[in-house]
């Protein structure tokens, strides 16, 4: 799930990122479950059966958060007056009220759906956390994330929830500013007393290659490298809320560390950072997710490709793709048992296309059988 500013532009094949090797064994099919007219980032389902997503902010949506009805029905969500930063009068409201940039959001397994808000839009505003309550339909918690936490480079792509630490851990791009995440940290938030920090940052592990550069739409005609180096962005945490899974878009490893490290803020970041270990290697990604069995699933950059790491082996291989499915991000748990993740497109925009758009609707939202039952709120 990234932003990208004018400073990037299509330019011609010049280096191709170093894939692991890939087990050969079976794949599975990857279905379209529903299409859209815009393109969409993040896909949440909550533990009562309802499907809610985020429209892709790389596109300026006017709809930043919305919920699909059983029918099919699309609707803004929690209402309209979240979608927008003013009044009718034109005066800006409390950015307390209003969705401004979302990539990402989750539910905690318990009815209350978090949504991820960078802030980036002008005009912008302190990146916050937003809590709703789904059961009664209202507003639980905004929890902002100051300056300090947040810099002007940020750009917070994705979380996980731990109910168990009472925790919520943010992966930070370092992109919001231009094309090098190399300030890219975790942002980690204490969600009982609204206390955050920030931490890793600068380290191997969440920095990004910058030998690096991302291969877009490999394969295909429109191929092509841009220099463009996202710092850590997918997040995933285990079913026993022991291990937390992270991954730099532009690296070749996956690292994890034990929650509990990260919960306990009289840690230094020394001391963190001494706790993260090295758990397999990975193709370049965006979209994160495992599931009750360990099994972790990533969304592969440039490609059409969700790759598995299977819990048993470390081995990364091809696991599902679709030669529509054109920049797949967010994995999430869907009905029935299926995981999903929506197309957004964003590889054929305008702003990787010499000007050229070529992205178009619709845009689908495709869901695969996992390995084992998907997690709720991961």
């Amino acid at each position: 799930m990234t932003k990208f500013s004018s400073f990037t532009s299509a330019i011609p094949v010049l280096l191709a990122m170093a894939t692991p090797p890939l087990l050969a064994q079976e794949r599975v099919e990857a279905e379209v479950y529903a299409e859209t007219s815009e393109a969409i980032s993040a896909i949440a389902y909550t533990s009562d059966k309802r499907f809610f997503f985020t429209y892709h902010p790389f596109f300026n949506p006017a709809v930043k958060v919305a919920e699909r009805l059983p029918d099919g029905e699309i609707r803004p969500y929690p209402n309209k007056a979240w979608q927008v930063a003013r009044e009718a009068d034109g005066s800006l409201k409390n950015p307390g009220t209003y969705f401004n940039w979302v990539l990402a959001a989750r539910e905690d397994g318990a009815g209350t759906l978090w949504i991820l808000d960078s802030g980036q839009a002008e005009p912008r505003i302190t990146p916050k956390l937003v809590a709703w309550d789904t059961k009664n339909s209202k507003l639980k918690q905004v929890i902002y994330l100051p300056d300090g936490v947040t810099l002007p480079e940020s750009q917070h792509n994705d979380f996980a929830i731990s109910i168990k630490h009472d925790l919520i851990v943010i992966s930070d791009e370092g992109i919001a500013t231009g094309p090098k995440g190399d300030k890219a940290a975790l942002v980690v938030v204490n969600i009982r007393t609204g206390e955050s920090r920030r931490v890793l940052q600068g380290t191997d592990f969440v920095m990004p290659d910058l030998d690096m550069p991302m291969v877009m739409d490999q394969g295909t005609p429109y191929e092509k490298t841009v220099p463009l180096f996202v710092g850590v962005d997918g997040i995933a945490l285990d079913r026993e809320e022991e291990w937390l899974y992270f991954t730099p878009l532009n690296k070749t490893s996956v690292f994890r560390i034990n929650i509990a490290r990260l919960a306990d803020f009289s840690l230094t970041d020394k001391e963190i950072a001494a706790n993260v270990e090295v758990y397999a290697d990975k193709p370049a990604n965006g979209g994160l997710t495992i599931d009750s069995a360990g099994n972790l699933y990533l969304a592969e950059a440039g490609t059409n490709t969700i790759s598995v790491i299977p819990a048993s082996t470390r081995q990364v291989r091809s696991y599902t793709s679709d030669k529509s499915m054109v920049w797949p991000d967010g994995i999430n748990i869907g009905p029935d048992g299926y995981l999903y993740t929506a197309a957004a497109q964003v590889s054929l925009s305008s702003t990787f296309n010499g000007g050229e758009t070529l992205n178009k609707p619709p845009y689908r939202i495709y869901r695969f059988k996992p390995l084992a039952e998907p997690l709720q709120g991961r």
